[in-house]
């Protein structure tokens, strides 16, 4: 099995991906809690999106929990030499509606063993800290982490949801590679952490890089869609990917038909008159 598309590269660590991957979330059930009847569909998708050029995958540990590692692995083991999985740990699922933090050191420890085994991979490519822990220090989360990575269950560490202060706060920890953080054409709150990341030449994964349908039908999105014959959600992934050579988007769906029409959004070359126009405050 290859992947069949040819899209713009990026660096994850020493890790090279084509710069819109694959987020796995929805994989699971309704509120990314407990697993899908149909999962033979999924397992489809997943393979239909290593087809199409997306050679990253986003999962976590919370997605399901655990159902999201179990399905790439069933569906894509053994996996093609180029595709990188990234995972996270550090929120917990008390109940559906529930994503506690939990960065005590010894749950991540646990944590990392768990994705290991569901993964069946003796290391991981890319780990990220899901969200920083108000009951935990950050440096004693992120140092059990990079402690992994010493111990070789880890080959690449990543963060998610932070400041700039808490990147470089890892940062001073061990060396970090990606940022994972919301970001869209409607919410453009981590700026200055897709600064900080192009200043450290460090890959900012958006997630929710779709936003949600207010943006897309937004005075800013619906008129440019309209002028290149696209869909707004193909904008929205376009412009991602136009915004800054560290993006790496990782759009996620439970439908081959919008896998496929997300992908297409790799082809898609704004013009600068269209980057105005979704850069406007409208």
């Amino acid at each position: 099995m290859a992947s069949t598309t040819s899209l713009l590269t990026i660096n994850v660590g020493d890790l090279t991906v084509n710069r819109l991957g694959f987020g796995a979330m929805r994989v699971t059930g309704p509120y990314a809690w407990g697993g899908r009847r149909d999962r033979a569909a999924m397992y489809e998708l997943l393979r239909r999106a290593y087809e199409l050029g997306h050679n990253f995958f986003d999962t976590a540990d919370s997605y399901g929990p655990n159902v999201s590692e179990n399905y790439i692995a069933d569906a894509l083991y053994p996996y093609p030499k180029d595709l990188v999985i990234g995972t996270k740990g550090g929120l917990v699922r008390p109940s559906r509606h529930r994503w506690d933090e939990c960065g005590d050191p010894d749950h991540l420890r646990q944590a990392v063993d768990g994705s290991l085994s569901r993964l069946r991979v003796a290391h991981i490519d890319l780990y990220q800290f899901h969200a920083p822990d108000p009951n935990v220090p950050y440096a004693e989360s992120f140092g059990a982490l990079a402690e992994l990575r010493r111990a070789g269950k880890i080959r690449h560490l990543g963060v998610s949801n932070v400041s700039v202060h808490q990147l470089e706060e890892a940062r001073r920890i061990a060396p970090v590679v990606s940022v994972q953080n919301e970001y869209n054409v409607g919410n453009r709150a981590s700026q200055d952490v897709v600064a900080a990341c192009e200043k450290a030449g460090i890959a900012f994964i958006p997630w929710f890089p779709l936003g949600n349908g207010r943006a897309l039908r937004s005075k800013r999105v619906a008129p440019v869609a309209a002028r290149l014959g696209a869909t707004p959600a193909q904008v929205a992934l376009a412009w991602l990917l136009a915004r800054s050579p560290v993006m790496l988007p990782i759009p996620g769906t439970q439908s081959i038909d919008h896998l496929e029409e997300n992908a297409a959004a790799a082809k898609i070359r704004l013009s600068p008159d269209d980057l105005a126009a979704l850069d406007s405050k409208r």
